[in-house]
């Protein structure tokens, strides 16, 4: 059933913004807290045994992951267990949109991820509930995301030209709940301590919670479980040639993210140990640079945009994959900025041998410019090249990159402690620029299986995404 077309505020349906500000919410919890987790676990958690021995389940859950995983000291602990539950958060929205559909319905999907969120976040005021904080999360993660993007397009009619403006301000909840997260967050924290700051983003999604259940009037009526799956109409040649080009790209959009869902994880811990975060008499709150890439959307986008219309009226637009590889290459030179600090640290005169605060503010500005151009133009490749019957499917096939490259950089958690961190920025700068420069040499073989042949052909959506992917 679809919303009725009357505009109630700023000529959007008020239930737009019902899901807007659930969304915002739920960033701020959600950036809040993993701007904090490995810092929390490396700098006060896990460095205290006897605080250790009274988490619940952790010492089954150290043996578990050590037994796959080999031997880890604390800081790589800290650091696969990010990559565990972060693989976790983006791929569980899969199966809680499958929940939805099949069982509960959106609504109360979406509520009771909300709920299962709360308590994961107010779970980490106390040490024993930790790993149950942390399970709770992904659960309500699950379902919350793998739900609400998804009741914003069920407000309008189809047809209704309001929709992609609707997505534009959606989008804005998200980046905003991105930038705002980490400063408040990571003061509070700083001032009041470790529990605090995630008592905050328990808060935040409570609120989240309340802005979703005294809203819901605005929503569509709750739709019904479907039945039994219809049955699928054989894929054509064509579109069995375009599955495979998508799961050509698939280890490239992996290799892409390893290198940015390493700036949640052991970046925080190379920031506090290796760059002078005081500025005069202020020591900075770590978490603070998180909300960088919150911000650069809004300030991107717009270039970016300005950037591919240009080159357009000049007929030099580069196609989609010309689009992904430039913006893998960018990012990747903005990861090796990082390999600059020991540098940097000596020109600079610091006695402690720290980067100065320029170096990642730098990379900030360089690798969000890059990530503007790969991570909308790769979802919108999914989204609009895959046979319709799969489309669902193909697009959380991607979303698994996320989760693949989570599990990775876990990994890499371990050998931060071995190398060097500029031959650590180095290696991850060079899996992300290998994976452009194998996109470049497979081009010619992707747009036979795709059907791409001009940027004009493509479709490709304008950016409106912040640099972690929305799933559901």
């Amino acid at each position: 059933m679809v919303a009725a077309t009357r505009t109630d505020l700023f000529g959007q349906p008020k239930g737009l913004w019902v899901l807007a500000g659930t969304e915002l919410w739920d960033r701020i919890s959600f950036h809040g807290m993993l701007a904090m987790l490995v810092l929390y676990m490396t700098g006060d958690l896990l460095i205290a045994p006897d605080r250790v021995a009274t988490i619940w389940g952790f010492a089954a859950y150290r043996h578990a992951v050590e037994g796959a995983f080999g031997h880890l000291s604390n800081q790589a602990l800290a650091t696969q267990t990010f990559g565990l539950y972060y693989a976790g958060i983006a791929a569980m929205p899969l199966l809680g949109g499958w929940i939805a559909d099949r069982f509960i319905g959106r609504r109360a999907a979406v509520s009771a991820g909300a709920l299962l969120m709360t308590l994961g976040h107010f779970s980490f005021a106390f040490d024993r509930s930790f790993l149950l904080g942390l399970l709770l999360l992904v659960l309500g993660a699950g379902l919350l995301r793998g739900n609400l993007p998804a009741q914003v397009k069920s407000l309008y009619p189809d047809g209704d030209r309001r929709e992609t403006t609707a997505f534009q301000y959606y989008y804005l909840g998200i980046n905003t709940g991105a930038f705002i997260a980490p400063i408040v967050s990571g003061a509070v924290a700083a001032i009041y301590g470790w529990h605090a700051g995630f008592a905050v983003a328990g808060f935040g999604m409570l609120i989240g919670l309340m802005v979703y259940t005294f809203g819901q009037r605005y929503l569509p009526k709750a739709q019904s479980v479907r039945g039994p799956a219809a049955k699928r109409t054989p894929l054509t040649p064509d579109e069995r040639r375009a599955v495979l080009g998508l799961l050509l790209v698939w280890p490239i959009a992996v290799s892409f993210w390893i290198a940015q869902a390493q700036i949640w994880n052991v970046y925080n811990i190379w920031l506090r140990d290796h760059v002078q975060m005081k500025m005069g008499s202020f020591q900075v709150p770590v978490p603070w640079m998180q909300s960088l890439d919150g911000l650069a959307p809004a300030l991107f986008i717009p270039l970016v945009v300005w950037i591919w219309a240009r080159q357009a009226r000049r007929g030099r637009e580069p196609d989609t994959f010309g689009k992904m590889s430039t913006g893998a290459l960018i990012f990747a030179a903005g990861v090796l900025i990082l390999s600059a600090g020991p540098l940097l640290a000596g020109m600079s005169g610091d006695s402690g041998g720290r980067a100065p605060l320029m170096l990642p503010i730098l990379f900030h500005v360089v690798s969000n410019f890059g990530a503007m151009y790969f991570t909308p133009t790769a979802l919108s490749l999914y989204a609009t090249r895959a046979p319709a019957q799969w489309r669902g499917s193909l697009v959380g096939t991607y979303q698994l990159s996320v989760s693949a490259a989570s599990l990775i950089t876990g990994r890499m958690g371990q050998m931060y402690e071995t190398m060097t961190p500029s031959s650590f920025w180095a290696l991850n700068a060079a899996i992300c620029a290998g994976g452009a420069v194998a996109l470049v040499a497979l081009t010619p073989t992707l747009r036979r299986l795709l059907g791409v042949r001009r940027a004009e052909d493509e479709g490709a959506l304008v950016p409106k995404v912040d640099t972690e992917p929305v799933l559901g």
